[in-house]
């Protein structure tokens, strides 16, 4: 698997655990505001970490980590994802899989196999302006429906999030992605962050307040929905 990137230790990518960060590269959307522009747009670019690196790593941190998340990029895209990932549970490390929901077919068969014991899938926006906020010109907004399907009646743990952009998003949207994953367990919201390394520049954040009326409007359809870091 083409792995660009590895964080040692993290008490936040997989909640609950400590964990290590595994990045993937390429990516099928092109989301304007994204943070990792160089593992999506220009992969070859960035330093390429081997399997029997990561696993010599993994196999020398047993009994101190206690969970590997996979992210991206977009980790369904790469075509080795479950191979590598059944090699991890191999070892005994609970998995994180983050993914854009793009490709239900792999969540699917990661969560029959019992390889994926957490999901984190990103909803961008709502159906009507999804496309945008993946910065694509046309999109299939059913395989996502299909993959929040599965996600929800899976019955491992997951999350959705949003991470909200102003220039982007609207109350529209959010009225929109409170209906399409209503009931969810877990859902958050993630406040826009500017850095040296994102897609497009211009963008900004929404305000306290703002992101305030964002929760109230996702709280009539997902009543435990939560803004990132005031969990």
């Amino acid at each position: 698997m083409q792995i660009h990137g590895l964080n040692k230790t993290t008490l936040l990518d997989y909640p609950g655990r400590v964990a290590c960060t595994i990045f993937t590269g390429g990516c099928n959307f092109r989301c304007p505001y994204c943070h990792n522009s160089e593992l999506v747009l220009d992969p070859a670019s960035q330093p390429l970490i081997s399997e029997e690196e990561i696993f010599g790593f993994l196999k020398k941190r047993q009994g101190i980590l206690d969970g590997v998340c996979i992210t991206g990029g977009e980790p369904t895209v790469n075509p080795d994802l479950l191979d590598f990932m059944r090699k991890v549970k191999e070892l005994g490390y609970p998995i994180k899989l983050d993914s854009n929901g793009y490709r239900p077919e792999i969540l699917r068969e990661a969560i029959s196999e019992g390889l994926a014991d957490c999901i984190a899938m990103d909803i961008k926006s709502g159906p009507t302006n999804y496309h945008v906020a993946a910065g694509l010109k046309a999109m299939d907004t059913g395989k996502l429906s299909e993959s929040i399907d599965i996600i929800m009646n899976s019955g491992i743990d997951y999350e959705f999030r949003t991470t909200v952009v102003k220039g982007i998003h609207t109350d529209f949207d959010f009225e929109e992605i409170g209906n399409w994953i209503k009931g969810a367990n877990k859902y958050f919201i993630q406040n826009y962050r500017d850095n040296e390394f994102v897609m497009v520049k211009g963008y900004e954040s929404f305000s306290d307040e703002e992101l305030d009326q964002i929760l109230s409007t996702v709280k009539k359809y997902i009543p435990n929905a939560k803004i990132r870091g005031e969990e």
